[in-house]
């Protein structure tokens, strides 16, 4: 049985923190590999004035080069309509029906607060495992009970990096060097991102 992880986000941009967090969660829970999908139209976020398209480069230029990550552009692929983790799953488990595969699906203590405003939440558990990792701001009584007592929570470590952060300081000319891949910091400059 292949344990896949299943790791989505904006990713606008991909940072340290993302990388770190899913290479604990791989370790932690032994998967096979890390599947990061950068969101097309994401239901519950207002969209940045970056693309889709530059958001999946940055997300290569992060994730590529550790064989156990791997980044897919299922849902980059059409952004015409909003992107529901629930058909993601669903999606997921036709492009995999012919291996033996478990997905493991990761998310924030911040999602499932929000997961009575999801598409079809309960339908989640019965596509994958669900993965909690530790947000700071954020405490895990906060959400539903019924939520709650179906997820494996994953201690992770604790970093205060977030995208909003990093696309504040590039406004402000502050340094992102060690924040993003080397290769993700010379992507923003070279494409002038977040700069209005």
């Amino acid at each position: 049985m292949k344990k896949i992880g299943i790791f989505g986000g904006a990713f606008n941009p991909p940072h340290v923190a993302h990388a770190i967090i899913a290479d604990d969660v791989r370790e932690q829970f032994r998967l096979d590999k890390v599947l990061f999908i950068p969101s097309g139209v994401p239901p519950l976020k207002e969209s940045e004035a970056v693309t889709a398209k530059h958001r999946l480069n940055m997300s290569k230029l992060a994730f590529e080069n550790d064989k156990y990550f791997e980044i897919s552009d299922i849902e980059i692929k059409n952004t015409s309509v909003k992107s529901f983790t629930v058909d993601t799953l669903v999606s997921l488990k036709e492009s995999y029906q012919k291996e033996e595969i478990r997905f493991y699906l990761i998310i924030g203590t911040d999602n499932l607060i929000d997961f009575p405003k999801w598409k079809n939440p309960e339908k989640l558990f019965s596509l994958s495992e669900v993965i909690v990792i530790n947000r700071p701001f954020f405490n895990l009584e906060d959400a539903m009970p019924e939520f709650l007592n179906k997820v494996t929570i994953a201690k992770v470590p604790l970093l205060e990096i977030s995208s909003s952060m990093i696309r504040n300081y590039v406004r402000t000319g502050k340094s992102i060097k060690y924040l993003v891949h080397p290769d993700v910091g010379n992507y923003i400059r070279e494409n002038k991102l977040y700069l209005s």
